[in-house]
C-alpha cells in the first residue's frame, strides 16, 4: 500500500487513493461525504470526516444552588439516564456543593543519570527565583493575565532521576502548549546555567494540585425503596464503597462507572477527555494502591458522598475555541469560567457513581442496561418507534437477548399487527 506523503495531498487525493487502495465503494464514499466538515481539517491530520457521538442532556442538577442543564456525549446507553437519576436523589439534601483548588498545572523538567541528587537540588533551590522567571519570560502574556509559574518542587526519583516540577497557572485554558513552551525555556537554561541535561521537559496530566470536590447530603430516608428501608440501601452503598477501597478489581469497575459521566461532560465541552483518564486513575492510585475515587458513609441520618478529581480541562484554548459544539456545551450549562467547568464535570461523576452503587445494591445493575440494550438492539434490526414499545416488552421477556431474537420478536410482532399507534 503505497501511502508515502499521504498527508501532504489534498482532501480529493487522499480520498481518491483510499478508495483505489481499500475498494471502498459509493455507499462507504457517501457516509465519509456526510460527515465532512471545514473545521475538521484545521483540527486534526489527515481528516477525511467526522464520527458522529450522541450528545443528549442530564437534568435534575442542583449545584451550588444553581439549576444545571448538562451537555454529555456518549454512546453509551444509560450513563446520561443514570446521571439524571443520581442528581435527582441528591436533591433531597439540597443537590450537590463544590468547590476547586487553584488552577495550577504541573509541568516537569526531568533529568536522569545524576550522580549527586542531593546537590542538584540544592542548585535547583537556590535557583528558584531565576528558573519561575525564565519560565515567565517564556510566556509573558500570561503574565499579564495573572497567571504563570508560580512554585517549583524537586523529586528525587528513583533510579537516578530527578524531576523538576513547575506549577503554572494558566487561567482558563488548560494550557498545554502554554506549559510545554515554559518548560523547554527551563531546560536551556539549567543546562547553560548548571550544565544540568535534561531528558525531556513535558507536562504532567497528573494535576494533583488542580481539584475539584463534590459533597452531597442525602436523609437516608430518601433512599427507600418497595423492598428496602433507606438505612438498608444507605449501609449497602457505604459498604459498596468500602469495597472499592480495598478491592483494586472492584475499584476499577468503580472508577469507570463515575468516568462514564466525566468523560461525556468533557468530551461535550470539546476537552480532552484522555488527559482526564490518565490524572484520575494516576490520582486512584495515590498512596500506593488503586483505588475507588469517591467516598461514602452515614452520619446524623444522611448518606455523605465526596468525590475529588485532578481537573486538566479549560474553558479556553486548544480546539475549543472553533469547537461550535463546545461553545454551545456552555451555553447549556450557563458557565463563563473554568472553575464553574470544573465544579460540573466532578458533580456528574459524583452523581453518575450514586445513581451506580445504588441500582447495584438494590435492584441490580442489569435492569435499566438491558431495557437500553434491547431497545439498541431493535433499532438496529429496523424497528420503528411505533414498534419499540410492544417489541422492547417482549424482548426483556426473551431468555437471550440478541440480534437474532431481537429479528424474531419484530417479525412476531409485524405479523400479529401487535403495533403501538
Amino acid at each position: 500500500m503505497d501511502l508515502n506523503h499521504f498527508y501532504k495531498k489534498n482532501y480529493g487525493d487522499r480520498l481518491a487513493l483510499l478508495k483505489a487502495q481499500l475498494g471502498l465503494n459509493e455507499a462507504d464514499l457517501e457516509v465519509i461525504a456526510n460527515g465532512r466538515t471545514e473545521k475538521g481539517n484545521q483540527i486534526i491530520e489527515n481528516y477525511l470526516t467526522d464520527f458522529p457521538v450522541p450528545e443528549g442532556v442530564a437534568v435534575n442538577f442542583l449545584i451550588n444552588g444553581k439549576e444545571k442543564i448538562v451537555p454529555m456525549v456518549t454512546e453509551e446507553p444509560s450513563v446520561i439516564a443514570a446521571a439524571s437519576h443520581g442528581a435527582k436523589m441528591t436533591l433531597a439534601g439540597g443537590g450537590i456543593q463544590a468547590r476547586t483548588t487553584d488552577h495550577l498545572m504541573m509541568g516537569q523538567v526531568l533529568m536522569a543519570n545524576v550522580e549527586d541528587a542531593d546537590e542538584l537540588s540544592t542548585q535547583l533551590n537556590q535557583n528558584e527565583a531565576a528558573i519561575l522567571k525564565v519560565a515567565n519570560d517564556a510566556h509573558p502574556s500570561i503574565v499579564k493575565r495573572g497567571g504563570g509559574a508560580k512554585k517549583l518542587r524537586i523529586r528525587k526519583l528513583a533510579h537516578q532521576f530527578v524531576s523538576l516540577d513547575i506549577f503554572i497557572d494558566t487561567k482558563e485554558a488548560m494550557g498545554a502548549n502554554m506549559i510545554n513552551t515554559m518548560l523547554e525555556a527551563v531546560a536551556t537554561y539549567l543546562h547553560i546555567k548548571l550544565h544540568q541535561t535534561s531528558l525531556m521537559a513535558v507536562l504532567s496530566n497528573l494535576s494533583d494540585e488542580c481539584l475539584a470536590t463534590a459533597t452531597c447530603q442525602i436523609p437516608v430516608a430518601s433512599l427507600a425503596t418497595k423492598k428496602l428501608s433507606g438505612e438498608d440501601v444507605a449501609d449497602r452503598i457505604v459498604i459498596a464503597s468500602l469495597a472499592a477501597q480495598v478491592d483494586p478489581y472492584r475499584a476499577a469497575t468503580h472508577n469507570k462507572g463515575i468516568m462514564n459521566g466525566v468523560d461525556a461532560v468533557v468530551m461535550a465541552t470539546g476537552n480532552d477527555w484522555r488527559s482526564m483518564e490518565s490524572g484520575a486513575h494516576a490520582y486512584a492510585v495515590k498512596d500506593g494502591q488503586y483505588r475507588g475515587l469517591s467516598d461514602w458513609k452515614v452520619s446524623d441520618g444522611k448518606l455523605i458522598g465526596t468525590l475529588t478529581l485532578p481537573m486538566p480541562v479549560g474553558f479556553v484554548g486548544g480546539s475549543i475555541n472553533i469547537n461550535s459544539s463546545a461553545q454551545l456545551a456552555h451555553k447549556f450549562l450557563q458557565i463563563t469560567s473554568v472553575k464553574e467547568l470544573e465544579t460540573v464535570i466532578v458533580s456528574v461523576g459524583l452523581a453518575q457513581n450514586l445513581a451506580a452503587l445504588n441500582a447495584l445494591v438494590s435492584e441490580g445493575i442489569q435492569r435499566g442496561h438491558m431495557h437500553l440494550q434491547a431497545k439498541s438492539l431493535l433499532l438496529s434490526v429496523g424497528a420503528t418507534d411505533t414498534e419499540l414499545p410492544n417489541a422492547q416488552l417482549q424482548l426483556e421477556k426473551c431468555p437471550v437477548m440478541d440480534a437474532n431474537t431481537a429479528k424474531q420478536v419484530l417479525k412476531t410482532l409485524r405479523n400479529k399487527g401487535e403495533i403501538n399507534e
